[in-house]
């Protein structure tokens, strides 16, 4: 342990402000669905299928911006010079923001025939219709924040994010319930905030890299490839992998909106333990692509023990903590006796599977930093498609367990995914510890 307290104190030093940024981030979206219960299990019902729709769409341009930091810091490895790229980088979010929108607003004619409870289908189409245009805002702010993440600068981006959360409670609560003569507008007051806290993300971050760009250098065709080649198997596997809990949204909110909005909360807890182990996944693909640019193996493989020992622990402390207090736990979002009845025993499934979920997080931020992108996908696509989800759906409904065979479905997804993950891992590092001695 003492051998490996340099490794972890760096990466946790490096991952704090990117856990204190995602917690703030995955926040927001708590937010959401607390004023949303609160309103009505309706509304929550509507924004839970609408962004289950919309983040299937968005996660894809994410992950290709999610290439910025991973190829940037290859590249300071190697010494080569990064900041001369800021606005060609800018530019690549606004052409990401343009596609992505387009699409997103295509799937407003299909939802009336998706066979969700009528009363829904207005409320999920203008929830889906007005945050779309927050996607600018959104894609300028991950991009930005990706670039600085590469050159390890994480706190003013992290500390605008707290700063939204804040905003975003009180826009929230002002825009849904109404206020001093404001309206009460329910869902759409959920999305208008929505459109204006990303958008003032995305703008206040802009402005403060100001000082940073070289307006000349307008779009480097070369890096655009280089961060298409790295980011498009992240923006896929991010896509299934959203795409496995999402679906399970669209698939329950068929049969009932009060079982989406289970998933949602449920979902909403498990993210919020998730983001410490997707922060040091994060910090470990910066400090394994630096080393891995260097050619230095020793430290790529400590820094790899260091933050998959932090993941695992930490979400084993997950686990104790739900199984200890689901009810409390389920209580802050809603005091609804039927999501209740429903959601507890969903979440003591959800909370067996957290230390399955550190481990197969930290090993995709090692592979990532190696570059490995596509085979992050592929290690995705076998434990969601091939094994997780059909055996849940064949819980769910071969065996009548409905939401719980969903849930107990993921559980084995991120086991499948971790175990192939730390078998290409160990053979990989054998072929790395040979070839970096010479």
């Amino acid at each position: 342990m003492q051998l490996y307290y340099r490794y972890l104190k760096d990466l946790l030093v490096l991952a704090f402000p990117m856990i204190i940024g995602n917690l703030g981030q995955i926040l927001i979206g708590a937010v959401d669905v607390f004023v949303a219960s609160r309103h009505s299990l309706d509304t929550l019902a509507a924004i839970s299928i609408a962004n289950a729709i919309a983040f299937c769409i968005y996660i894809v341009g994410i992950g290709l911006m999610a290439a910025i930091s991973i190829v940037l810091s290859n590249y300071r490895g190697d010494r080569k010079p990064t900041k001369k790229y800021l606005f060609s980088i800018v530019n690549f979010s606004l052409l990401l923001s343009v596609i992505f929108w387009v699409i997103t607003v295509s799937t407003l004619p299909l939802i009336p025939v998706m066979g969700f409870e009528t009363h829904l289908v207005p409320m999920i189409k203008d929830y889906i219709w007005i945050s779309s245009f927050s996607i600018f805002g959104m894609y300028v702010y991950q991009s930005l924040k990706e670039f600085l993440q590469a050159h390890e600068i994480v706190n003013f981006p992290n500390i605008l994010l707290i700063a939204a959360l804040v905003v975003n409670l009180i826009l929230n609560f002002v825009l849904v319930f109404g206020f001093m003569g404001i309206p009460a507008l329910g869902v759409i007051g959920l999305a208008i905030a929505t459109l204006i806290v990303r958008t003032l993300m995305g703008l206040i971050l802009f402005i403060f890299c100001l000082r940073l760009i070289d307006f000349r250098k307008r779009f480097d065709v070369i890096l655009i490839k280089q961060l298409v080649k790295v980011g498009y198997p992240i923006g896929f596997a991010l896509l299934l992998e959203f795409l496995g809990f999402n679906i399970i949204t669209i698939l329950v909110g068929r049969d009932s909106g009060l079982f989406a909005s289970v998933h949602t909360i449920v979902s909403t807890v498990g993210s919020i333990c998730y983001m410490i182990p997707l922060s040091l996944s994060n910090a470990l693909a910066i400090k394994v692509g630096f080393f891995n640019g260097a050619r230095i193996y020793d430290q790529i493989k400590k820094y790899s023990i260091a933050g998959v020992v932090i993941s695992v622990a930490f979400m084993g402390l997950c686990t104790i903590m739900l199984l200890s207090f689901p009810q409390q736990i389920f209580a802050v979002f809603t005091n609804n006796v039927d999501v209740l009845a429903v959601g507890v025993p969903v979440l003591i499934i959800a909370a067996c599977f957290e230390m399955f979920d550190g481990l197969q997080t930290s090993l995709s931020g090692v592979l990532k930093g190696l570059k490995m992108t596509k085979t992050v996908s592929a290690c995705i696509i076998s434990g969601y498609w091939v094994f997780g989800l059909p055996f849940g759906f064949w819980l769910a409904y071969g065996l009548n367990l409905q939401l719980k065979g969903f849930w107990l479905g993921l559980a084995c997804s991120f086991l499948a995914i971790g175990i192939i993950e730390a078998v290409i891992i160990v053979f990989k590092f054998k072929r790395l510890r040979l070839l970096y001695s010479r």
